[in-house]
């Protein structure tokens, strides 16, 4: 929610906003997701496919969890992040890159650097501007608001208005939300269905 509203309301509203969920892909796979690749890179590459990097440009690029990086992916990540070009899998040319990149993690970036776990140069090189967020259960008045922009979102695709009875509402407020605004999310979309 919050790297949405922030490429929402910046200057590259106008361009793409593109999320990958750093652990979701699986490692052997992450490269060719990010940056694309060439016909022939692989077997089973039977055609050029764009990248999130490519789909991204002029645009944001969110990657959700980047402490479940496999560390071979950081490197990469740090050239494209100090140069601005990449290579797709199986190129030889280098392609060029506009983005902004917002990170997430769970993860105790420092505590992966100790441990040898996430590369130090792209700790410093991603940690621009900090934006801590605490868990919903310490901020309640949020909940509203975020239950009433996920029923708007649910309107936009369903074309039908959804709303919940004030008792439903105030059992949100009382209960703990231990999965945060994911689990806020989801249960509201169950219980639009």
């Amino acid at each position: 929610v919050i790297s949405r509203a922030l490429h929402q309301l910046s200057l590259r509203a106008g361009g793409p906003f593109v999320s990958v969920h750093c652990g979701a892909i699986p490692a052997e796979l992450l490269e060719s997701e990010v940056f694309g690749y060439t016909r022939g890179a692989f077997t089973g590459a039977d055609k050029d496919r764009q990248g999130l990097l490519s789909l991204a440009d002029s645009g944001t690029l969110f990657l959700d969890e980047i402490g479940e990086m496999p560390l071979p992916m950081q490197v990469k990540l740090l050239r494209v992040l100090q140069e601005g070009t990449f290579y797709p899998v199986g190129a030889r040319e280098q392609k060029k890159i506009d983005i902004r990149l917002i990170c997430a993690t769970n993860a105790d970036l420092p505590e992966l650097v100790r441990q040898g776990r996430f590369r130090e140069d792209l700790y410093y090189r991603i940690k621009g501007i900090t934006l801590e967020t605490v868990a919903l259960d310490e901020r309640r008045d949020d909940i509203p608001l975020l239950v009433n922009h996920f029923l708007a979102e649910l309107a936009g695709k369903t074309a039908q208005q959804v709303q919940l009875a004030a008792p439903v509402l105030q059992w949100f407020l009382q209960r703990s939300w231990p999965g945060n605004v994911r689990e806020l999310k989801n249960l509201v979309e169950r219980l639009s269905i």
